[in-house]
């Protein structure tokens, strides 16, 4: 069975719009986008560039294709595989891409999401995509999540973890800790979460 593996860019409330640039999400009159630019390190740059450069697939919502569908193509040489990675759409919406391969998943998406788990093929990435998220966590089908953590609030915007959350451990692989707070976590999903009282063994 084919990982569901989670990237995002999160702040310490939630947040993962918009961390590239002002005008990569405007939804709801954002106005913090490219939070992320004012930290740097080459470290952090070496974990981002190592997980992008491994073997792919890439299952997004249509908002982050449309966002991405008009930069990738003109900008492979930053991530060689993402132009010739099989890019999975949920929407209703659209039907063709000229950035290809891509396939648009409508209707019963968390079916189609699980037999695409079922076949053949790389681990499916997965980066921004919020209302997406919410359904995958919903129906537990994230194995992992590799999130860069900022040392930022910023009260307004689309968040990781909402209303599709379920109660789930998990188990940390990996974790740094840049010069600059920005908390590197790798975690695998664990199984159910489990309960006692602190203190007592």
């Amino acid at each position: 069975m084919r990982k569901i593996i989670v990237h995002q860019h999160i702040t310490l409330d939630g947040i993962i719009q918009a961390p590239g640039g002002p005008q990569e999400d405007t939804t709801n009159h954002f106005r913090f986008g490219g939070w992320i630019a004012p930290f740097s390190d080459a470290h952090l740059q070496k974990i981002l560039f190592q997980q992008m450069n491994s073997a792919f697939d890439l299952l997004v919502g249509r908002k982050t294709f449309e966002i991405w569908e008009s930069f990738w193509p003109n900008h492979g040489d930053l991530w060689p595989n993402i132009n010739s990675a099989h890019k999975y759409v949920a929407s209703n919406t659209r039907l063709t891409s000229s950035w290809q391969p891509s396939h648009f998943i409508g209707g019963d998406v968390v079916t189609s999401i699980q037999h695409l788990k079922q076949q053949a093929g790389p681990a499916i990435h997965v980066w921004g995509s919020s209302v997406l998220m919410q359904t995958l966590m919903q129906h537990d089908l994230v194995d992992e999540f590799r999130l860069f953590v900022y040392p930022i609030t910023l009260g307004q915007g689309k968040r990781l973890f909402g209303a599709g959350t379920l109660p789930a451990a998990f188990r940390m692989v990996d974790s740094y800790s840049s010069a600059c707070g920005v908390i590197y976590l790798h975690l695998e999903r664990k199984g159910a979460v489990e309960t006692g009282t602190a203190g007592k063994e």
